[in-house]
């Protein structure tokens, strides 16, 4: 939980490269940092509590959104895995 917490506050730092900005820096794949750290915390003290019903949402809704969302925000055009998987396409990327 550490890391992930970790890796959600780090990827605040990384600017969005694809799609459209706030800010000049904030794109859409940010929202998934915002989740991750409102959801592990959220996860972690209703399991103390217990009160897994909230654990298990928050945990649920937190492998939704990072693995399987998340995941498919890679495979955007212009984006590296894209041109990896697909190759180039006829607009350059």
């Amino acid at each position: 939980m550490i890391l992930m917490m970790a890796t959600a506050t780090t990827t605040l730092f990384m600017p969005a490269v694809v799609g459209p900005r706030l800010l000049d820096h904030f794109g859409f794949i940010h929202l998934f940092s915002v989740l991750t750290l409102f959801s592990v915390p959220r996860a972690y003290f209703a399991i103390r509590r217990g009160d897994t019903r909230t654990h298990q949402i928050s945990m649920i809704s937190l492998y939704a959104g990072a693995i399987v969302i998340a995941g498919a925000f890679t495979f955007m055009p212009g984006r590296y895995l894209h041109s990896l998987i697909f190759g180039m396409s006829a607009l350059g990327y």
